[in-house]
Order: C-alpha cells, then structure tokens, then sequence
C-alpha cells in the first residue's frame, strides 16, 4: 500500500495536472475555432465592457433577476463553489504535498476547522444538487446518469478528505484513495461538464455582448 501511495501522490500528480492543462489548452483551442467556424459574427460584436459588466453582476450574490428568483438555489450555489475552490487550494495537507513532490514551493493555508466545515458544505451542495435532479420536474427532465456520475466525482475527494481529517477507516487507505479522487476529478475537468469552469467566461461573455452590445439590453 506504502508503495501505490508514493505512486499516487507523486508521478500520478504529474500525469493528472498534464492531463488537466493539456485537456483545457485543447477544449479552449477547439471551442474559438468552432466560434470562428459557425458564427463569426461574435468576434466582430464582443464588447469586453458588456463581459465584465455581465460577470460582475452574476458572480455577486443575488446581483441577477435568476438569481433573486431562486434564493435557496443561489445561496447553495455560491456557498458551494467557493468551498469547492477554497479547500484543494489552501488545505495544509495538499499545499504539503505539492511542496514535497509535485511543485516544491507552497502559500497561505486554511485552518483546519475552516476547511473541515467548507468541506462539509461541498458535500451538502452535493447533496442538493442531487435532490433537485430527482424532485424537480424541470430538473429531472433534463437529467442523465453521467449527471449523477459528475456529482460523484466532485463529491469523492471531499468524503475521503473529510475521512482523513477525521481518521475514519485506515489512515493510508483512505489518503491514498482521498488522492486519487482528487486526481480523477482533475482530469474530468477538461471532458465532462465540469468544463464549465473553463468555459464560463466565454459563455457569459457571448451572452452578454448579444444581448449588450447588439439588442442593448441587459442580461442579468
């Protein structure tokens, strides 16, 4: 097990971020030339302005109509994603392990407790996500099982850290296992719909220029 953990925690680090960089150079690279391939006119009518006036409004809490109308919806959301950025970031264990294998070079960590709760919050938004996939009419018709798949990914490093943190099962076990969820969910990134974080600017930033720059209207 000692052995398959040092294979995990080191060249496996490495494969995981080339994967995830290499992946997203390439999702990118392919989603401006199918822009430039199927509608062209977006670069002529891209307002940087109308980007961030759009971004600005819908990374602030409640800053969009959308949100306002789905207040549980918005809070979960928000709370979510920043834990979800938050805690692989700033965790001592992760800084400690780029530090010692990967990257050799470490920043300001969280505190413990502070990362156990965000942590637990990512798993409850999880959790919520999933329940409105089953409860929600509108929600279900849309859903498939790689849905489910997704969630599963992104909520397995955070069980298994939450594991470790608290020694629940054998402590070599459940990091090498903590480890290699964060490594799958990394390399997802680029091939799933966790794509979106790659995309989101792009996204908005079309939305936001039609709807700014051409029907002048806004679109929050």
């Amino acid at each position: 097990m000692q052995s398959l953990y040092n294979f995990v925690s080191g060249p496996l680090v490495w494969v995981a971020f080339i994967v995830f960089i290499g992946g997203s150079v390439w999702r990118l690279a392919s989603l401006l030339s199918l822009a430039k391939k199927k509608d062209t006119y977006v670069f002529e009518y891209w307002s940087w302005s109308h980007v961030f006036s759009s971004i600005g409004h819908w990374l602030t809490p409640f800053g969009s109509t959308n949100w306002r109308m789905q207040p549980v919806m918005s809070v979960v959301t928000f709370v979510f994603h920043i834990g979800l950025i938050l805690v692989p970031i700033f965790t001592m264990g992760h800084i400690v392990l780029l530090e010692e294998g990967a990257l050799g070079w470490s920043w300001p960590t969280l505190p413990d407790q502070v990362a156990d709760i965000a942590a637990f919050i990512v798993l409850g938004g999880c959790a919520y996500f999933a329940w409105r996939r089953f409860a929600l009419p509108q929600v279900k018709f849309v859903t498939s099982p790689s849905d489910f798949g997704i969630l599963a990914v992104v909520a397995a490093p955070f069980l298994t850290g939450i594991m470790a943190y608290h020694h629940i099962g054998d402590p070599l076990l459940v990091t090498t296992l903590h480890v290699l969820a964060g490594e799958l969910m990394l390399v997802c990134i680029p091939f799933t719909r966790l794509a979106h974080m790659l995309y989101f600017v792009f996204t908005r930033g079309y939305t936001a220029s039609e709807f700014g720059a051409v029907r002048h209207v806004k679109d929050w």
